[in-house]
């Protein structure tokens, strides 16, 4: 059975997951990143996209993740299509990857951004990485650009982060700098070693 040593890392958009990710792969941890999956998997099934959305979504023989995101966060209905392509083949790929480290008898880091409203994953541990809500909003527009309106359009996509803190197992608090992300991190870390003993 997969996922037997897996730890959910998981947030919101703009948290400040993949700064977590970076730490604890300098600390040695194994991640499986769900979103470089999905973007190669996004690829292979270019051709049923470009049937799905039209052939805008497509530049330099790539999927334009711009484009087709725009597209999918504006229609609910869209992304559940886009949603239904993609997450059966992604989970597919995880497992695959996740019964092979649980071989190693230690645990690793599964990074899943829709961890909590995919519902998809039987992972019992789940690490949180939790930022105020209006730094959230602040990090997604400067990070992508992006409008007040459609940072916000992109944060309701997804469930209340405050929501994601109470089923989380830990949590780290990424409202204060890079240092102390780092120490928050190693403790939870910590934790996370002495509960797989």
């Amino acid at each position: 059975m997969a996922f037997k040593y897996a730890v959910a890392l998981t947030g919101s958009i703009g948290t400040g997951k993949s700064s977590v990710a970076k730490i604890l792969s300098k600390e040695g941890f194994a991640i499986v990143d769900a979103d470089t999956i999905a973007h190669d998997i996004l690829n292979a099934q270019k051709h049923t996209i470009v049937k799905m959305f039209g052939e805008g979504v497509v530049r330099n023989d790539e999927v334009d993740r711009k484009a087709l995101g725009a597209i999918v966060f504006a229609d609910a209905l869209k992304r559940k299509k886009l949603e239904s392509l993609l997450h059966p083949l992604i989970y597919e790929y995880i497992e695959s990857v996740c019964i092979v480290l649980d071989k190693e008898g230690k645990p690793y880091f599964v990074d899943i951004p829709l961890f909590f409203e995919g519902k998809r994953y039987p992972i019992e541990k789940v690490l949180v990485v939790y930022t105020p809500k209006e730094r959230q909003l602040a990090r997604l527009m400067q990070r992508d650009k992006a409008s007040k309106v459609e940072a916000q359009q992109r944060i309701d996509t997804q469930i209340d982060i405050e929501e994601k803190v109470k089923n989380a197992s830990y949590v780290i608090d990424n409202s204060g700098t890079l240092a102390e992300l780092e120490q928050k991190t190693l403790h939870v870390v910590e934790k996370i070693k002495k509960d797989f003993e």
